[in-house]
C-alpha cells in the first residue's frame, strides 16, 4: 500500500546520487583543466607571474592574478576549485539526507559542513 511513495523516494535518491557523481566528475575535470591551463602558461612563458618566492594565497590575490593571466594564480584557482568540489558534495548530501528524512545524517553532515567552513575561515585569517 505504501510502496508507491517508497518507490518514488528510491527513484529520487538514485537521481540525487547520479547528480552527486556528476558534480564530483565535473568538478575534477574543471579543476584539472584550469590547472593545466596555468601549467601550460608557466611552461610557455617560463614565469610564474610573480616576483621571487611570492605565491598568491588569498582569494583576492588569486582572482586578480587570474584576470591578469598569471600562471601561478591560475593554478591556485584550479586547486581552489578542486577543494570546493567535495564541499559541494557535502551540501548536496545534506539535501539528499533531508529528502530521505534521515535527520541524524542531516545533523552530522551539517556539522561536517560547519567544520569545513570554520577551517576555511581560519585559513583565510592566517593568509
Amino acid at each position: 500500500m505504501n510502496k508507491q511513495p517508497d518507490e518514488h523516494l528510491n527513484q529520487e535518491m538514485n537521481s540525487i546520487e547520479l547528480i552527486i557523481g556528476k558534480i564530483l566528475r565535473i568538478g575534477v575535470i574543471i579543476s584539472a583543466t584550469i590547472m593545466l591551463i596555468g601549467w601550460l602558461l608557466l611552461v610557455i612563458t617560463g614565469k610564474t607571474g610573480y616576483a621571487g618566492n611570492f605565491h598568491p594565497t588569498s582569494f583576492q590575490q588569486i582572482i586578480a592574478g587570474t584576470v591578469q593571466l598569471k600562471p601561478d594564480a591560475i593554478m591556485m584557482l584550479g586547486i581552489f576549485c578542486l577543494i570546493l568540489t567535495p564541499v559541494l558534495r557535502v551540501i548536496v548530501s545534506i539535501y539528499s539526507f533531508f529528502k530521505e528524512r534521515d535527520m541524524l545524517y542531516v545533523y552530522i553532515t551539517s556539522f561536517v559542513l560547519l567544520v569545513l567552513i570554520i577551517s576555511f575561515l581560519i585559513g583565510l585569517s592566517q593568509a
